[in-house]
């Protein structure tokens, strides 16, 4: 594994996901969260993201891991305004 990685993913958790045999897109999702939650680096979280996809999607692209990194990269749409005056008389 590059020095890269390991800096990207120091505690592991990335790298093991991809070692377990039979594991749950579930618990793919709680592990991410973990490795999410808990970093502190100074690259933005979404080049790490690209750069964990790079690593692993090639020799694993069905994996449940590469499922949920892809799912990371995808932006979220824009909240809707919801509450408040403008709220209520915009939809009357």
């Amino acid at each position: 594994m590059s020095d890269l990685i390991k800096d990207i993913d120091p505690r592991g958790l990335i790298k093991d996901s991809y070692l377990i045999d039979g594991i749950r897109i579930e618990e793919c999702r709680s592990i991410f969260l973990d490795w999410a939650l808990f970093d502190d680096h100074a690259m933005p979280q979404s080049e790490r993201i690209a750069l964990l996809l790079d690593h692993y999607e090639t020799a694993q692209p069905a994996h449940p891991m590469t499922t949920v990194l892809r799912d990371a990269r995808q932006e979220l749409p824009q909240p809707k305004r919801r509450g408040g005056r403008k709220g209520r008389v915009d939809q009357a």
